[in-house]
């Protein structure tokens, strides 16, 4: 990894906002840093030193971005979040926006204001096209050396440990608590309110209903087979219980 870098380093903007970017006289922008062509920057926004914002991005009233973190073109990310230091976003991810909170009325669905923000540590690589919901009350938490590949779906009031990895397509539902040091196969599904002690790893596809409390490897699913085959394995799935209720009576 160390060698990919020396050999391939970054190409970095140069320092400045482009002439077409709007960047509110509220905010705070290190003189260092580099906001990019139509690129838009709120009121109370601070970005340190060394940061880049590529073009088209969005960061909304009194975020915070920590030093030489950098936003690839068309990032979005609401107001009142955090950002740390070195973290790396990429093209179409969204920060912030509100969670998927509903009360059932008398008139149908009532949305729920979703209050709280997103604290992501230092050192985060996001991947592109992934969402990161604010917090119904409080935040959601991504903590130090996480990195999350793209199209993930992180719900409100989420929060994941350090150093942890979450592959593609993985969908965690709202208020569950992932530890630190683990590794999330693709297209996993976690549910909500659950807590995942450090030290899991969790293979692609899996469906988590439940709190994992002990470190490991864990699966669920079935293998791929033929057709068929697979036809025939499901349906005796079904008829397990009775045939277990068949064996108590041998």
């Amino acid at each position: 990894a160390k060698a990919t870098h020396l050999l391939y380093p970054d190409d970095i903007p140069p320092a400045g906002a482009h002439a077409s970017a709007v960047v509110d006289v509220a905010a705070q922008v290190h003189p260092t840093a580099s906001i990019g062509a139509g690129a838009v920057i709120e009121a109370g926004v601070s970005i340190g030193e060394h940061c880049v914002i590529g073009a088209g991005c969005f960061i909304g009233h009194d975020t915070l971005i920590g030093a030489r973190s950098r936003l690839f073109a068309h990032v979005t990310i609401y107001h009142g979040c955090t950002l740390g230091a070195h973290c790396r976003v990429q093209s179409g991810t969204v920060i912030g926006g509100e969670g998927f909170g509903y009360a059932r009325g008398p008139e149908g669905w009532q949305r729920i204001n979703q209050v709280g923000g997103v604290v992501i540590g230092d050192r985060v690589e996001i991947g592109a096209n992934t969402a990161i919901d604010r917090g119904a009350i409080g935040d959601t938490v991504i903590e130090e050396g996480v990195i999350l590949d793209n199209l993930i779906q992180i719900a409100h009031n989420v929060r994941i440990g350090r150093n942890t990895a979450i592959a593609a397509c993985t969908g965690i539902a709202g208020s569950a608590n992932v530890g630190s040091e683990c590794t999330i196969g693709g297209s996993v599904n976690i549910n909500g309110h659950i807590h995942i002690v450090d030290k899991v790893h969790i293979t692609a596809t899996s469906f988590v209903i439940r709190s994992i409390t002990e470190p490991g490897q864990y699966s669920s699913g079935m293998l791929l087979e033929k057709n068929s085959k697979w036809r025939r394995t499901a349906a005796r799935l079904t008829q397990l219980d009775a045939m277990a209720s068949k064996l108590r009576r041998l």
